[in-house]
């Protein structure tokens, strides 16, 4: 059996991404593009690594810490077919060369998934991480990107689709650093984060109030602790702006979910982990924790 990791990387989801599948020191793969989403990377991480393994006759184990990827291929994608590769609703499906391309490599193969927690200290997934995360950072600079040693000597590599993450949109003038335009598969907890974190939200107390629980509790990167009351009598714009970059959303129950993300500025990074609770359809913030980290 192979037994390998896959992953992908956003700066800014959409921006500059990546992409990494993981085996061992001796076989292992990266790539992306200039622009593109998280997704597109965990996608297209699982489609080079069913080509490049196309040959071995060995079942295929693959970690992935993406329940998108995962539902994608092994729940969703019939349904989607037979629609006509559209959504329940009737919109399309996002990234779909991706999934069609994926659809034609896993017929004949065996192949199990199975969901890791990401930056949980699994090895592969860690190595496949750093990996991904170093091709998107290679796009951002202009620099060229490490392609690992692949599976195996004799086989072809075929270069990464060029695919378009859909609109995104237009940079305000005035804006230093624009949330990204959300994704139709990305969960609502996200959209709200970026929310959270722009000036419309920080400047009015009520609209603030009205995403925040009502036991609200944040630490911050020194560990100082601050409830409801406290954080909306010191809230304000921030003077450097933020951009969310999306780690991982864990569904701890149909009414909790826990968002994993990198916070970044021009002056400083953290990885987060924020809480949301829905009470009445309503999604609101319950928990928040900075952790400083290098950039």
């Amino acid at each position: 059996m192979i037994i390998a990791a896959a992953d992908g990387s956003s700066l800014s989801n959409p921006g500059p991404a990546g992409w990494a599948w993981f085996i061992d020191g001796d076989r292992w793969a990266a790539g992306g593009w200039k622009h593109g989403t998280n997704n597109m990377g965990e996608l297209m991480a699982v489609l080079d690594l069913l080509r490049q393994t196309k040959g071995a006759q060995d079942d295929l184990l693959v970690f992935c810490d993406s329940q998108y990827v995962i539902n994608s291929l092994t729940k969703w994608m019939p349904s989607w077919k037979r629609r006509g590769w559209k959504k329940a609703d009737g919109k399309p499906v996002l990234n779909v060369e991706l999934l069609k391309e994926l659809d034609a490599e896993l017929v004949g193969r065996r192949i199990t998934f199975e969901w890791v927690k990401g930056h949980a200290g699994h090895e592969l997934n860690e190595a496949a991480d750093a990996r991904a995360r170093a091709a998107a950072v290679a796009f951002q600079k202009g620099l060229p990107v490490d392609e690992g040693p692949g599976f195996s000597p004799d086989v072809v590599r075929t270069p990464t689709p060029d695919v378009s993450p859909g609109p995104v949109r237009e940079p305000d003038l005035f804006d230093a650093a624009p949330d990204p335009a959300p994704d139709e598969d990305e969960h609502p907890v996200v959209a709200l984060q970026r929310s959270w974190l722009s000036d419309a939200v920080r400047s009015d107390r009520s609209a603030a109030e009205a995403l925040l629980h009502p036991r609200f509790m944040e630490h911050d990167v020194n560990g100082r602790a601050s409830g409801k009351g406290r954080t909306l009598a010191t809230l304000k714009p921030h003077e450097d702006p933020i951009t969310v970059e999306v780690e991982g959303v864990d569904e701890l129950a149909p009414w909790v979910v826990q968002l994993r993300w990198r916070a970044r500025s021009r002056s400083a990074v953290s990885l987060r982990s924020s809480i949301w609770v829905k009470t009445n359809d309503t999604w609101r913030l319950r928990f928040e924790q900075q952790t400083p980290t290098a950039r």
